[in-house]
């Protein structure tokens, strides 16, 4: 039976070693004590002491201000879970999950954490409960994947699948080789090979953000932007990463073995593996992470090129690699503005914290040169001619860099939400200097 004190809390008895808490949860409030005991209020407006394990409470205090430091409470929770034996229903453990995935410092009734409160002993059936205010999201959604199953929804979150404009990064540069690559001039691209590429792009995004979150798991969960991604959540576990990873490079072989120019194909692909298995630790090693990840983005307008011809130009390929390369450097250096404070308390590395608030916009506005220098040579080289003549793609291509110089000099390096707008704006950036590909090649036939 449970014994008032006269606090207003109501202690467990020793022979009680579950969860046992009357009433619904309002995951209002969760206190801890050095003598691992949850203290928990419920629906009643009334306090226990639940116990843990087999300590027991000797003091605790219920004054609310004396644990206003959630990290050290959300630290001390989990310590909690890890070191009991007890069991814990559903209802439970969405009550704690749901306090520990707010992070504005308010309660669930929307008050302030850092008002002291004792308990309430009136009738709660005289009480009008307020709904706990909505959350947002860490790492908002784009997708909706309410189709999937649940038990799929990790899944699809560590392959990104809710945020595709990834993989509309990494497809680009290879429709932009394909369609500049297609012969003879006057050739709209190959349709089922483009179908290809955004397949294997999928897969392989899909693949890298696993990798990526693999190596990265221990820091992800003390970033704000990243904590709730599924290995540093622990809504999966490493085999079972292991395992989706296996399967995810199998499909990237499958499509990689149906592409033109097997041997070719084939060689290219296997090389760019290294880079994919390597980037997420460049961040901890060198200050120009978002370097590597370009070479690595980009390696398709390396592959579209070889599907069509089977070999590489490299007065096409060259510049039209570079160019992806210094376009990556742009919106991932934006990008990584919104992780800056958390990398620097990690001792983790990028061109943002390089280049810093007052570097950031002349250098990318010097990069946005390259790209579209890069661009307007590759097409020049693959046979556009004279601007005046052949107009169209050197037109496109300096419309979508004109879209990059807007999107640095309008970019509020502290602002997570202008900064994530402008990462997702590059698929019209891409998207425009692939139909500057296709219909340069088709004026120019």
């Amino acid at each position: 039976a449970n014994t008032p004190n006269r606090d207003g809390y109501s202690l467990l008895q020793p022979q009680q070693t579950s969860y046992n808490l009357h009433g619904t949860l309002a995951s209002q409030r969760l206190l801890s004590t050095d003598s691992q005991c949850l203290v928990t209020r419920t629906d009643t407006k009334q306090y226990q002491l639940v116990h843990i394990g087999t300590q027991f409470l000797t003091t605790a205090s219920h004054q609310w201000s004396s644990f206003d430091n959630t990290d050290s409470l959300r630290s001390t929770n989990r310590r909690c879970y890890s070191q009991s034996s007890v069991s814990c229903s559903g209802n439970e453990k969405d009550a704690i999950d749901k306090f520990e995935s707010k992070s504005d410092g308010t309660l669930g009734d929307g008050t302030s954490n850092s008002t002291s409160s004792p308990p309430s002993n009136r009738n709660p059936s005289t009480q009008q409960q307020p709904a706990d205010p909505p959350t947002k999201p860490s790492e908002p959604s784009i997708h909706n994947i309410s189709y999937l199953s649940k038990s799929l929804h990790p899944y699809a979150h560590l392959s990104r699948l809710d945020k595709p404009i990834g993989t509309f990064l990494l497809l680009h540069p290879c429709l932009w080789s394909t369609a500049l690559a297609t012969t003879p001039l006057g050739s709209p691209p190959d349709l089922a090979l483009c179908a290809l590429f955004a397949t294997g792009s999928f897969i392989m995004r899909g693949a890298g953000c696993t990798i990526n979150d693999m190596w990265d798991s221990k820091y992800d969960k003390n970033v704000e932007r990243t904590r709730d991604r599924p290995l540093a959540s622990g809504a999966l576990t490493y085999p079972q990463a292991w395992k989706f990873l296996a399967l995810q490079m199998s499909a990237g072989l499958g499509v990689l073995l149906s592409l033109p120019h097997l041997e070719q194909c084939f060689k290219w692909g296997v090389a760019s593996l290294p880079l994919v298995a390597t980037y997420p630790l460049m961040k901890r090693y060198t200050n120009y992470p978002q370097l590597v990840l370009g070479l690595t983005f980009n390696w398709g307008a390396i592959m579209g090129w070889v599907a069509v011809r089977g070999d590489v130009d490299w007065s096409v390929v060259g510049p039209l690699y570079a160019s992806g390369v210094a376009w990556t450097l742009i919106y991932d250096t934006l990008y990584a503005h919104q992780d800056k404070s958390d990398d620097k308390k990690l001792g983790l590395k990028s061109t943002a914290l390089t280049f810093g608030e007052e570097g950031t916009k002349p250098i990318l506005t010097t990069l946005a040169g390259v790209t579209w220098g890069g661009w307007m040579l590759a097409g020049y080289n693959c046979g556009f001619g004279d601007v005046l003549v052949y107009p169209y793609y050197y037109a496109g291509c300096t419309a979508a860099a004109s879209h990059l110089l807007w999107q640095i000099q309008s970019a509020d390096l502290n602002s997570a939400e202008n900064l994530s707008y402008r990462f997702r704006s590059n698929n019209l950036v891409g998207a425009m200097v692939f139909a500057s590909c296709v219909v340069g090649n088709l004026m120019a036939g």
